[in-house]
């Protein structure tokens, strides 16, 4: 396993200071921002009439799919059992089939920290792996797909996605576990603005529109165990959080704008951490739902 830290000076800076590269100062100016940014990034219980009337300015497709998702939660036991699947191992024979994902991931691409998506409908590229390493006894097919428009993504501690766009999709990022930090972006550019930033924590989500924070930046804030977080990066702890995203395509809202173009949840624009170009991700999951739950299923816990 791989960290590569930012220079020292670049650190003092906050130019180096990953993922978000900002300072201690420029974060608190950023939290308020979010904090007071209308309509409200952030969608939970209000506890004051600003909150109130922020909340009330976000589009009711999106608060619809915020409704539908209140109630969600991952149980203790997949909580754990993911923990156990994500750890560290001494050998190759004892790896969990989350942090072999990870490895796999890293070596393709080392540019971010690595983190895991789950289609809770289709299959996902790496369901091969919980048979070809004892996890499951059999699948029923194995292929992977793309464009799930609900999927569950698993954050472990210090990693994060780079800057990226959902296009023209409506949708939510809601917690399900542990903690999770977003960064808002006024476009899809290295040196995009920053509109602000917020913490999610279980039960309360942020959202997006073609037309509202369509670009952001998702990042666990939790200990790594092992140095600063940057390329490279790759934890030492069972440390995660989790989050449960909704992407609706265009004709699949009440609220349609046709300009033209043929943005959906299929492929994703994103800026890559190495050149800091533009790039496309297709969106490919890397395990399915029902493999996943079965895996945590067989997981011992003690």
């Amino acid at each position: 396993m791989t960290n590569v830290s930012p220079p020292a000076d670049a650190a003092d800076q906050g130019a180096g200071r990953y993922p978000f590269h900002i300072t201690k100062e420029e974060e608190r100016r950023l939290r308020l921002q979010g904090a007071r940014a209308v309509p409200s990034p952030l969608i939970g219980q209000a506890t004051s009439f600003d909150e109130y009337a922020r909340q009330l300015m976000i589009p009711p497709a999106v608060m619809d799919l915020a409704r539908k998702a209140a109630d969600l939660r991952l149980s203790a036991w997949e909580v754990e059992a993911m923990r156990k699947q994500l750890a560290p191992a001494e050998t190759e024979g004892s790896m969990g089939l989350l942090r072999r994902i990870l490895l796999r991931k890293n070596e393709k691409d080392s540019t971010h920290p690595p983190y895991i998506r789950v289609a809770c409908t289709g299959r996902g590229d790496f369901d091969h792996l919980a048979t070809e390493h004892g996890h499951l006894d059999h699948l029923e097919d194995p292929e992977g797909d793309i464009g799930s428009p609900v999927v569950l993504e698993i954050w472990p501690a210090q990693h994060y996605s780079p800057i990226h766009s959902h296009g023209h999709t409506s949708g939510i990022v809601f917690c399900l576990a542990g903690q999770l930090d977003v960064m808002l972006y006024d476009r899809l550019d290295w040196n995009a603005t920053k509109l602000g930033m917020l913490t999610l924590t279980p039960g309360q989500c942020a959202w997006l529109t073609k037309e509202t924070y369509a670009v952001h930046r998702v990042s666990c804030p939790m200990d790594g165990g092992d140095g600063t977080t940057g390329p490279g990066f790759m934890n030492s702890t069972d440390e995660f959080g989790a989050s449960f995203h909704v992407y609706l395509n265009e004709d699949e809202t009440f609220l349609q704008i046709d300009d033209g173009e043929s943005h959906n949840r299929n492929a994703f624009d994103y800026i890559r951490e190495d050149n800091q170009h533009r790039d496309k991700f297709e969106t490919h999951s890397d395990l399915s739902w029902s493999v996943l739950r079965r895996v945590l299923a067989n997981t011992p816990l003690t």
